[in-house]
């Protein structure tokens, strides 16, 4: 069979490009002439058979790459949302918190030059000078109970009952919370939101084996951006190391990535199941040698017998350290539903640590964003001294007040900040109950 009708021949015929035998015969003999070195011009028929003969072979080559198959696509090309990382971070994530924690710490100072004066008198000629300053600190926890449990690290919100707990979940949503107990040598605590219920949660019951090399998901506030994720492996078991003068021992080590603000949040598996509870990175070695991927957790079946100790604390205790304002929670949620704001009283200690006039106002201690109170510019930590024409000085004034409040009703809201010092920064502003 010839190779001109075999379309699967990689040889080329000269009759599918139009050659003549005559003009093959022609190319040939022109060249036999050139190659006995007779020097007389070539004919021009020479000439045209050459020009013919290369036109050929470059329709050729031509044709042969022509024929060289192509490489097509994936036909299924992998979808990220059924990846595995996507849907464990889908499910877990709901139940994952930013924390907010603030506390008062007190200081007494002493004049530099009262210790010069105490040299050649030998008493001190005042009193110290005590000093109030506002610590915050920001970390992640994950709830771990429809009822609004919440296990952090205890170095995250240590003291904190002392003033305030704020938790923000993962569609933005802010809720005061009260600390329960804690245990500084495993950095666990326990903490609850307020008068709430219904929430997503982490099953402690079923965590993850915990195998070398499997891949790990580190959730939390990463540097204060909420709801960010990281990814490694488990690199190491029952690691003890010593950080800042604190010693942490039979921990997990990743090299996912975890920075301030990841402490107290949770570590999973891509099939969502705990493997532990973000505490410590190691950024230098003792001998202050820089290091890279060094993160550790606490593993997920020391928090789960923790937290059975800590739920019996809870139950022993409910209320024991519930905040002042917990027995007006209907006054906070009008406020929250009509507009928006989660308020708090202002007890004595919260009164000193903001230098307030005491006696008067009710704090707001938070604003969900996209609110009517958000979007007239009321802010979290601003005072209500008035609504309407009535002065509050509680949340159970303004649950009356508000009780009667429907949707698309405008109240005015006299806010603003009212100092020790004679300082007035207050102003009326009308809300939309939405």
């Amino acid at each position: 069979m010839s190779n001109a009708n075999n379309p699967g021949s990689a040889r080329v015929s000269r009759a599918d490009f139009g050659v003549s035998s005559k003009q093959a015969f022609l190319f040939l003999v022109c060249k036999r002439k050139a190659r006995d070195g007779e020097t007389r011009a070539l004919p021009r028929v020479c000439l045209h058979a050459s020009r013919t003969a290369i036109a050929v072979l470059f329709a050729s080559s031509a044709l042969l790459f022509a024929q060289t198959p192509t490489p097509l696509p994936s036909s299924t090309p992998t979808d990220p949302a059924s990846e595995p990382v996507v849907l464990a971070v889908a499910k877990v994530m709901p139940a994952v918190v930013n924390i907010n924690a603030e506390r008062v710490v007190r200081r007494q100072i002493r004049d530099p030059f009262e210790d010069f004066a105490t040299e050649f008198f030998g008493t001190y000629r005042s009193q110290p000078r005590e000093v109030r300053q506002r610590l915050q600190s920001l970390g992640s926890g994950f709830i771990v109970d429809p009822a609004g449990y919440i296990v952090t690290n205890e170095h995250v919100v240590q003291r904190a009952a002392d003033l305030r707990i704020e938790v923000t979940t993962s569609d933005g949503k802010v809720y005061n919370a009260h600390y329960i107990t804690g245990d500084p040598k495993k950095d666990l605590a326990f903490i609850k939101i307020d008068g709430q219920s219904g929430f997503p949660f982490i099953n402690l019951d079923n965590p993850s084996p915990n195998l070398l090399g499997q891949t790990v998901i580190v959730l939390g506030n990463s540097v204060g951006y909420g709801s960010s994720i990281s990814r490694g492996v488990l690199s190491g078991l029952k690691r003890d190391i010593t950080i800042d003068n604190l010693e942490y021992k039979d921990l997990l080590q990743t090299d996912a990535a975890i920075n301030p603000g990841n402490s107290g949040g949770p570590v999973v598996d891509i099939a969502g199941r705990l493997v532990g509870v973000s505490s410590a990175k190691m950024a230098f070695t003792p001998q202050g040698v820089p290091t890279q991927g060094l993160g550790f957790a606490i593993p997920a079946e020391t928090v789960r017998e923790v937290v059975k100790g800590f739920k019996a604390v809870a139950q022993k205790k409910p209320s024991a350290q519930q905040p002042p304002s917990s027995s007006n929670q209907p006054a906070a949620a009008n406020a929250d539903r009509l507009f928006g704001m989660q308020l708090q009283d202002l007890t004595a200690e919260l009164t000193d640590a903001f230098d307030l006039v005491p006696g008067r106002g009710v704090l707001v201690s938070a604003v969900e964003p996209g609110s009517p109170a958000a979007e007239i510019g009321v802010e979290r930590g601003l005072v209500i001294y008035r609504v309407g024409r009535h002065d509050v000085n509680s949340v159970k004034s303004i649950e009356g007040l508000l009780g009667r409040v429907q949707s698309g009703m405008t109240v005015d809201f006299t806010v603003g900040v009212v100092r020790n010092d004679g300082t007035r920064q207050i102003q009326t502003v009308p809300l939309t109950a939405r």
